[in-house]
């Protein structure tokens, strides 16, 4: 039994692997850094179904000339809080999963740090597991 379960986590954690990279303008606290990769780490998690402990993350602080974005685009009214989010996985790429990933990460970020949605954008990117180096340049295999 338990090498039952054991291959499969084992196989489970093989063919999941996201990766996530926050972007912001510089002055946010490391609380609010944190919570923030935490939201999005959960949504990787418990939407987007990839194993817990599966954690990487990047926040990315820039100076504000730096991030460069459209306050207008397709009628959204973003600030100077503006967030790009972008996952990289090999898993979750349909369309009820995408749609229910941006949909909690927008409400947990409303929720827990007050962003307004129009202030945050997503966007999901999909490779293969040939697509991976975790070391000595060797591919995950």
């Amino acid at each position: 039994m338990f090498y039952t379960a054991h291959s499969l986590l084992f196989r489970t954690w093989r063919t999941i692997m996201p990766f996530a990279r926050i972007d912001l303008a510089k002055g946010k606290n490391a609380e609010y850094r944190s919570t923030l990769a935490d939201v999005v780490y959960q949504g990787i998690v418990n939407v987007l179904k990839a194993p817990d402990g599966d954690r990487f993350v990047v926040v990315g602080e820039h100076e504000p000339d730096n991030l460069i974005y459209d306050p207008n685009f397709l009628g959204m009214k973003r600030s100077s809080d503006f967030i790009l989010i972008q996952v990289t996985s090999t898993v979750g790429n349909n369309k009820e999963a995408k749609l229910a990933f941006y949909k909690y990460v927008v409400e947990e970020l409303k929720n827990k740090l007050s962003v307004r949605p129009d202030d945050v954008m997503l966007n999901l990117v999909f490779v293969d597991r040939s697509d991976w180096s975790f070391g000595n340049g060797d591919p995950w295999t």
